[in-house]
């Protein structure tokens, strides 16, 4: 295998070995007829697989400015960073005009000498400076921002920005070969679009002939397809990755200058530089467009002010691709322009090379704006002469170096790995994809939307509110997450059962799962929206959360007493008092001697918008009795009383003046207690069960006197009110 050749940078003389040349001789077999379709591939290569390998993987550099300049957005930051260094230099500009020497220490401005220097050194120059220091600042700022906003996302997970890397490199490399097979493949449609053309059989007949001498002198079985540009005025060669395509006034030039300039592009198809090109062109594809516009108008409309105004709109694109891209290529392309050149040395055309290198400025021209530019990258012409200067001198001393031939030019391609290559290439891929299988199961079984949702009616199941809030991704409501843990432990929960999702849709980032599941003896039906996490566990898996955050319980009774499995339902201010998780859940309300609440089952559904409590006391059965027995002590203290009219009784006398009174009471009232509250009810007095009471006293009339015995209906009206274990009764005025 030869050793890999290297260009001198750029404006030195190349050191091209004094090595003993000999062109090889033709054989004297006849050369096979040219195949077609994908078979005009150089031979010296097993398969097109090797070959575009070949290409591929030689100039790394070029490759690696391509892929920087894309997809680092190079000319977008350039453009924000000279926009940025421009305002900031502005605002330096005036601050360090007017203010700078402000900025002096007091110790140094009081100093003599120094001090009265530097004010006048600041007044002066403080605004350049300023300006300076601003443009510098603004400049990295803006270029920096470009660079770094995209991974910005990332900084917190590096696993995420190795695979943003590695995606992007993955993206670009098949891009470009994508790119590559597409101009190797469609290269004959593609150059007749650019008008070659098959030769005549004339040009046949004067060209053909030399193409294949030169390829027996290089050792080549075969050669590559042969095509035609109608240019009768600039001889101008190009070679593709299958064609070889010469200008028409090529036809009227010597035989040993056609035949330089077929050795050295037989070299140029050979050892597949234009592979290497087009994979260049691929990588930096989205930047390779951009380019082609500014360069087909100025190479169109050719003057200067449309030059001006191209370059006024496209220079981060031309300013990028000329001092970012090319300078790394041109390394690769110099290099090949030597190599190539030698081709005229092996086939003993040397002659005819130095003559058209002394008369043409250039004899591979491009059609494109980036052919043109990757074509100025070709070495100087002085230095490719003093090369084949060098290389073809006679009387090299004997044994300085190894004799050149083909052989060595060409080097041996080989298969496309050697078995240890393979067995390497073996390992990794299983590792790949058992690596990336197994994270696929874990992706799968843990971080799918359905894990969500089985993770949260599993939480609740295990009556987990911890685990539970952790699925959801609005926990605002939780106010107090030690009280939510003793409502799904206490004794009245029941959580989801029998959970099934019958149905999940998933769009982009979001989810929607309909689950059906059973509360008690009733099955239910809720909708649950997902969304994915924007952070990610281990750096690798984005999870998924509920949307949405707890149910929110109005109890409009809610005071001391009020309890769900046993907790006491705290009092909010305003707005619901408590936010529950989905179950069921048992209310019970306060009880006092007056009422007591019946329990209450709140069913708290997935996906609700909010829950009620509806604890409505009841009157104890007991309570009536107590409330009665109340208003006939009542009654008995107003029965005590010797007066026609006892102070706040239900019954009085009418007939006038009346001594020695007494009450009797015949008949009690039958009372009826409505609740009005959890500690209070209102008594009342139907008219058909009220009571009877027996007045007796003595009259006195016109100075007389007569004993009388009445009867009379009262009523009782009143307020009963729990006071602790005992009922207390509070008649009402009137």
């Amino acid at each position: 295998m030869t050793e890999p050749h290297t260009a001198p940078p750029e404006g030195t003389p190349p050191t091209v070995p004094q090595l003993d040349i000999r062109a090889a001789e033709p054989p004297t077999a006849e050369p096979p007829p040219p195949t077609g379709g994908f078979a005009d591939r150089p031979p010296g290569y097993p398969n097109a697989l090797v070959w575009l390998r070949a290409g591929i993987l030689r100039d790394w550099r070029g490759v690696l400015g391509a892929f920087v300049a894309t997809w680092f957005y190079l000319p977008v930051a350039l453009l924000l960073a000279v926009w940025g260094g421009l305002s900031f230099g502005i605002v330096g500009l005036f601050a360090g005009g007017f203010g700078i020497e402000d900025q002096v220490p007091s110790a140094l401005r009081d100093a003599p000498l120094i001090g009265s220097l530097l004010e006048a050194f600041l007044s002066r120059s403080g605004g350049v400076l300023g300006g300076f220091a601003g443009f510098v600042a603004g400049f990295l700022v803006g270029f920096l921002s470009v660079l770094v906003l995209p991974w910005l996302g990332t900084a917190d997970e590096p696993f995420a920005l190795v695979t943003g890397l590695v995606g992007t490199v993955v993206a670009a490399a098949l891009i470009g070969v994508c790119y590559t097979l597409h101009r190797v493949l469609l290269e004959p449609r593609l150059l007749v679009i650019s008008g070659a053309r098959q030769p005549s059989r004339r040009e046949e007949a004067r060209l053909r002939p030399v193409l294949e001498d030169c390829a027996r002198r290089l050792g080549l079985p075969s050669v590559p397809r042969l095509l035609m540009e109608d240019d009768p005025v600039l001889s101008n060669a190009r070679t593709y990755a299958r064609h070889v395509v010469v200008s028409t006034a090529v036809l009227t030039e010597p035989d040993d200058e056609i035949a330089a300039l077929f050795s050295h592009e037989l070299v140029h198809w050979r050892t597949g530089d234009e592979i290497t090109s087009a994979f260049v062109r691929g990588v930096g594809l989205p930047l390779t467009l951009a380019h082609a516009l500014p360069t087909w108008l100025m190479r169109t409309f050719p003057h200067p002010a449309t030059n001006f105004v191209v370059f006024l709109f496209f220079w981060p694109v031309l300013l990028t691709m000329r001092y970012v891209v090319l300078p790394l290529h041109a390394r690769d392309v110099r290099a090949a322009e030597y190599r190539a050149d030698l081709g005229a040395v092996l086939t003993g055309h040397v002659d005819g090379l130095r003559r058209v290198l002394e008369r043409r400025l250039s004899f591979e021209s491009g059609r494109s704006g980036w052919d043109e530019a990757v074509c100025a990258t070709h070495p100087p012409h002085e230095l490719r002469l003093d090369a084949l200067d060098r290389a073809s001198v006679a009387g090299v001393p004997a044994g300085a170096a190894e004799p050149v031939t083909a052989e060595r030019l060409f080097g041996q391609s080989g298969p496309v790995g050697t078995r240890r290559t393979w067995l390497l290439v073996g390992v990794l891929t299983l590792a790949a994809c058992v690596g990336t299988g197994g994270l696929g199961v874990v992706q799968w079984a843990f971080f799918r939307p359905q894990a969500a949702v089985d993770g949260y009616f599993s939480a609740l199941a295990d009556r987990d509110s911890d685990a539970a809030l952790d699925f959801l991704t609005d926990q605002s409501g939780v106010s107090d997450r030690r009280l939510l843990a003793e409502l799904l432990r206490g004794e009245g929960y029941q959580p989801p059962t029998d959970v099934k999702i019958s149905k999940l849709e998933r769009e982009d980032d979001t989810a929607t799962a309909t689950v059906a599941y059973r509360l008690g003896d009733v099955r239910q039906t809720a909708s649950l929206t997902l969304r994915r996490d924007d952070d990610t566990t281990v750096g690798l898996f984005h999870g998924w959360r509920l949307s949405g955050g707890l149910i929110p319980l109005d109890a409009p009774v809610a005071g001391p007493g009020v309890r769900l499995n046993g907790v006491e339902v705290p009092v909010a201010a305003e707005g619901p008092s408590l936010a529950l998780l989905p179950g069921t859940y048992t209310a019970t309300g306060p009880t006092n001697a007056l009422s007591e609440t019946p329990k209450e089952t709140v069913v708290v559904g997935a996906g609700q918008g909010g829950a009620s409590l509806e604890l409505a006391p009841v009157l104890k059965p007991a309570a009536v009795e107590a409330v009665e027995a109340r208003v006939r002590e009542w009654l008995d203290e107003c029965a005590k009383q010797t007066v026609a009219a006892p102070q706040g009784c239900p019954f009085r006398y009418y007939g006038g003046s009346a001594q020695k009174v007494t009450w009797k009471i015949l008949e009690y009232p039958k009372l009826v207690v409505e609740l009005t509250g959890p500690t209070t009810a209102q008594v009342g007095t139907p008219y058909e069960t009220q009571g009877k009471v027996q007045v007796s006293g003595t009259s006195t009339y016109f100075g007389g006197s007569s004993p009388f015995t009445e009867e009379d209906g009262f009523t009782v009206a009143g307020i009963a009110t729990a006071d602790g274990d005992a009922i207390a009764f509070r008649p009402t005025a009137g």
